[in-house]
């Protein structure tokens, strides 16, 4: 995706096990954490939001005409 670079490390520490997920632009680094527990439902939003990428992007809507007062 551009010149992105997207790192997914499954990780634990003395709280629990997590999935960490960098984004590597240019040498800057921005992550984020999901941990295990809302794993499954982080899939889901994201399957969902690929179906909805693969069907394009919404149709805008049309303008309306303004009522004069």
């Amino acid at each position: 995706m551009e010149r992105k670079t997207f790192i997914f490390c499954l990780k634990e520490n003395p709280r629990g096990r997590f999935l960490r997920i960098t984004e590597d632009v240019s040498g800057r680094h921005q992550a984020i954490i999901v941990p295990t527990t809302g794993l499954e439902d982080f899939a889901k939003l994201v399957q969902a939001f690929a179906k909805s990428a693969e069907a394009g992007p919404p149709s805008a809507p049309t303008a309306q005409p303004a009522n004069p007062p």
